[in-house]
């Protein structure tokens, strides 16, 4: 699905991705962990078109997408959530979601203006994927409530149904699970494998090492900025350089 040649970012004196190169597996889950200032969200912010590389290059289905920005890569099928999930608190739930479907529509400000038969057509399209979306990640009871009003899981699940309204081939999941406990971490994982169930090939970033290590398929592991180790996740649980990483060097001998 996609290919990262030599990505690096520097940020004046700072290299906070350097020289990494991976892959994203097509229909799996695909992880990316590291302690914290390890690149992993730079590294997202690259893909996802939100900052430009200083070298490298990122490929996306055979196609160089380096340099797009985020509203072109959207286009081209990759979502993503973010570590906050900012919604409309204001707006319902299901008007949150209606936002959702707009990059796939074509209609600009004159169709507004003469309320067109396109902008009619296409605002039916927008209310019906959002509802989709919103059985998707199973918040069809909370549609016509408040954004503000619904729980830290809700929100996440709404993130994801508002990646899932854009129609991605992939969506990369900035700490999916932050803030839930235990019962609501098993309950996104599940939606997780339910993305690649239906197709969606997902990348995430995530600090909870058990929610990894049950359900990603393929881990990389960075620590400042580079690629220090990547394998299944049985392989990564035993490396030494990670548990150096995560723990310190003493750690990795014992």
């Amino acid at each position: 699905m996609l290919e990262i040649r030599n990505l690096t970012k520097a940020f004046g004196g700072l290299t906070a991705v350097n020289d990494v190169t991976t892959t994203v597996e097509r229909g799996k889950v695909n992880a990316i962990i590291g302690p914290n200032g390890a690149g992993k969200s730079t590294f997202f912010n690259l893909i996802a078109g939100s900052v430009p590389p200083t070298s490298g290059q990122i490929i996306l289905r055979d196609r160089n997408i380096t340099g797009f920005g985020a509203a072109r890569v959207a286009n081209l099928g990759v979502a993503r959530t973010f570590q906050t999930t900012a919604l409309f608190d204001a707006a319902t739930v299901f008007d949150n979601l209606v936002v959702g479907h707009r990059l796939r529509t074509g209609s600009g400000l004159f169709d507004v203006l003469v309320n067109s038969a396109r902008l009619v057509r296409e605002e039916a399209l927008c209310r019906r994927k959002a509802l989709e979306a919103l059985e998707f990640v199973g918040l069809g009871h909370v549609r016509d409530r408040l954004a503000a009003d619904i729980t830290q899981e809700q929100r996440r699940r709404v993130a994801f149904a508002l990646a899932f309204a854009t129609q991605p081939e992939l969506v990369l999941l900035d700490e999916p699970a932050g803030g839930l406990n235990p019962d609501e971490t098993i309950r996104i994982s599940d939606l997780i494998r339910k993305f690649v169930d239906h197709g969606i090939t997902v990348c995430l970033i995530e600090h909870k090492m058990n929610m990894i290590m049950n359900i990603a398929d393929k881990i990389m592991v960075l620590n400042y900025g580079e690629r220090i180790a990547e394998g299944a996740p049985q392989a990564i649980r035993a490396n030494p350089a990670v548990i150096d990483a995560y723990l310190g060097a003493d750690h990795a001998e014992a």
